[in-house]
């Protein structure tokens, strides 16, 4: 009897002990499966737009938020906006960028024909009036499109490129402020002649045009200028660049003919007429169509 009850227990004890052991092989089958499913099963993507904080371009020019700090989120349905940067025009036109290059402004130049005055270079411009050739103008130094622009009256104003100059341009029929003046009766082209060299070289007064006799002077069409030395040769060449302006035929200095008719020769010698005003020492002669 005490023997049954020992074998009893003994089957009693290892009962759990086979209980035991079945839980681990359990756990294992299920581990097994677990993971043969999940290798079988196809990779999702991580949803990064959902997730992360979405990155936008604040008006006011602030940064982002850092990884960590939540910020607005962007949903799956939601449209990433799009940050456009300004064009080269939309830079150069701003109000800080255009009120910076006009309070900078400290060069002038000269207007070297009738320019038309506009509010931007771009291909949306408006005119905004017209400047006038041999007028002086302060300059920004920026360029775009083929357009300068200048100032005036305090404003940004945008003109064709290639018309401003150091220099100062001839302008025919420039003001004559010396009191001089030609015979009534005269070319238009004299009258021109006059008016251009009197602006140019107010100190010279003394002209003579009609007069006596035949050619050109007895016609109207030629104008004696008085001056002499290198002021005269200063004079001739002025008249001679602005032939066609002027509408000059030739021009006679020094004892040198320059004409029209054969301008590539450039200025010819002339024969000895005998005295300094014969071969005009003493005056520029000046001959018009």
């Amino acid at each position: 009897m005490a023997h049954q009850r020992h074998k009893r227990d003994t089957n009693a004890r290892r009962k759990p002990t086979a209980v035991v052991v079945a839980g681990p092989l359990a756990f294992l089958a299920t581990a097994s499966a677990v993971t043969l499913g999940v290798l079988g099963a196809t990779p999702q993507a991580p949803d990064f737009l959902a997730a992360e904080p979405a990155v936008s371009s604040a008006s006011d020019g602030s940064a982002p938020a850092p990884p960590g700090v939540r910020g607005d989120v962007v949903s799956r349905g939601d449209t990433r906006r799009t940050i456009t940067k300004p064009t080269k025009l939309e830079l150069v036109l701003s109000e800080g960028q255009t009120k910076k290059a006009i309070n900078r402004a400290d060069k002038t130049l000269w207007t070297q024909a009738e320019l038309n005055l506009w509010n931007q270079p771009g291909q949306k411009a408006t005119k905004r009036g017209e400047l006038e050739a041999g007028k002086k103008v302060l300059v920004t130094g920026r360029s775009l499109y083929g357009r300068d622009e200048i100032v005036v009256d305090g404003k940004s104003r945008w003109v064709t490129a290639g018309y401003l100059s150091s220099d100062k341009p001839f302008t025919l029929g420039g003001e004559c402020t010396n009191g001089s003046s030609v015979d009534s009766g005269v070319s238009p082209s004299v009258v021109k002649v006059h008016q251009a060299v009197c602006a140019e070289f107010p100190e010279i007064t003394s002209y003579g045009a009609l007069r006596g006799g035949g050619g050109d002077h007895g016609s109207g069409r030629a104008v004696d200028i008085m001056v002499s030395g290198d002021r005269g040769w200063q004079v001739a060449e002025f008249v001679r660049k602005y032939y066609v302006e002027l509408g000059v035929s030739y021009v006679i200095y020094a004892q040198n003919i320059w004409s029209v008719e054969r301008g590539g020769e450039g200025w010819r010698p002339m024969e000895n007429r005998g005295s300094a005003t014969a071969n005009h020492y003493d005056h520029v002669h000046v001959s018009v169509f």
